[in-house]
């Protein structure tokens, strides 16, 4: 078999579908964020590129801007010059460090759950506690959201227990396909609380109603929502006072609060049975101290700053008001997401280079598989670093690319105001 020129049809197939993903080569600049060095993009074996200018960066899951402030980046010195730079080894095997320890409490403490347990990201928490849990509980069927995340339906899948997708956000379907089975089986049911590609929220106390309603257990992925909501950043579960309905609360280090991992909170027996089972944390090399640190200097100031959160809230308002004022189709949520539904991707990456090419800005195209082909879209994040002369030179910028790209216009600026 040639593998060579398999592997090059299987890239131009993506090419010719709009799909081919190029990566932005940025240099973020700490204290200026949003702001970022471009160096020229380059595919796969190709030389770094130069600098290609600065440019806005509207599409960054680092929702506070916490990956640079300063009592974080102050955590990570320190315990760099403390501990060196690396764990050294598994959590089971010389890895475990005291950051660990500290980090792990002040999570569990986040959700009011009694124990918690670090990963190296949010994927594989997921994938590693959906895959134990649902292969360990005794002929365990999982009820999994339409729109979970691909690493909880990859966990669900390599655990080989029994799966039944529920329609999204619907309490009801849900309560169908549970009374549909035998009541002594162990049941899971899987789901998010802001749906990261639609910014939909889940409704969370009704699932929870059908959920212990039939004896399931219940495991809430809070990964873009903690930080964000909630009067200590616990999330939309703390924001409803739901927290202890819920077995399985997850999260994520690597977005709100700005640094690297994963994990997952629960009771101490739960949290003791996956530690002690499940492979992704098992064998796999614990996060680094710095990072750690950095992540726990992060989780205590947002469990009593609202500062971030307050500036969060409204520059997505802002943005959402100003856009829907300019005629362009934002998705309508009840969340910080923005999706600009563009419908086809040749387009939205045509969009996304526009912005990049001709007005320093940079928004990644969101296409199939992430999203469903037909809604490709731009999913824009702002933060609360970006000023209204930002939002306003977005705004203008997208106007103008899209009268450019795009069949359909929008209302323009003039007819806006």
């Amino acid at each position: 078999m040639d593998y060579e020129s398999f592997f090059r049809k299987e890239i131009d197939s993506l090419r010719s579908e709009g799909r081919y993903r190029v990566f932005a080569d940025l240099a973020r600049h700490a204290g200026s964020f949003p702001h970022a060095t471009r160096h020229e993009s380059r595919a796969p074996g190709e030389r770094a590129g130069p600098v290609a200018g600065e440019v806005t960066v509207w599409c960054s899951n680092d929702y506070l801007g916490m990956g640079q402030h300063p009592l974080v980046l102050t955590a990570m010195h320190e315990a760099i010059d403390r501990c060196g730079a690396g764990a050294g080894g598994t959590r089971n095997i010389s890895g475990t460090n005291h950051y660990h320890v500290l980090l792990e409490d002040e999570l569990a403490d986040l959700h009011g759950k009694e124990a918690a347990l670090l990963f190296t990201s949010g994927y594989v928490s997921n994938w590693a506690a959906l895959t134990t849990l649902a292969a360990k509980l005794p002929k365990c069927i999982v009820y999994s959201d339409a729109g979970n995340h691909n690493s909880m339906i990859e966990g669900i899948r390599h655990s080989r227990a029994e799966k039944a997708v529920f329609k999204h956000n619907d309490p009801a379907d849900l309560d169908r396909k549970l009374a549909d089975v035998d009541p002594d089986r162990a049941k899971l049911v899987a789901f998010e609380s802001v749906y990261s590609m639609d910014g939909d929220i889940a409704p969370i106390a009704e699932l929870c109603d059908v959920a212990e309603r039939h004896g399931a257990m219940t495991y809430l992925d809070e990964v873009h929502a903690v930080g964000l909501y909630g009067p200590r950043g616990g999330g939309i579960a703390e924001r409803e006072g739901l927290m202890h309905r819920l077995t399985v609360i997850e999260g994520t280090l690597g977005k709100a609060f700005g640094v690297l991992g994963g994990y997952i909170t629960g009771s101490a027996a739960l949290i003791d049975f996956v530690r002690s089972y499940a492979a992704g944390f098992i064998f796999t090399t614990a996060l680094p101290p710095s990072v750690a640190a950095g992540a726990l200097a992060s989780v205590r100031h947002l469990k009593t700053s609202q500062v971030e959160r307050a500036r969060h809230q409204d520059r997505a308002t802002s943005l959402k008001r100003k856009l829907a004022a300019a005629g362009v189709p934002v998705l309508e949520n009840p969340s910080h997401i923005v999706p600009v539904i563009v419908g086809e991707p040749t387009r939205c990456k045509a969009i996304t280079d526009l912005l990049l090419e001709r007005h320093n800005i940079y928004v990644q195209p969101i296409n199939y598989p992430t999203v469903a082909r037909g809604t490709e879209r731009l999913r824009i994040t702002p933060c609360p670093l970006h000023s209204d002369a930002d939002i306003d030179h977005l705004v203008a910028s997208l106007c103008a690319v899209w009268a450019e790209v795009m069949p359909q216009p929008l209302v323009t600026l003039a007819e806006a105001a």
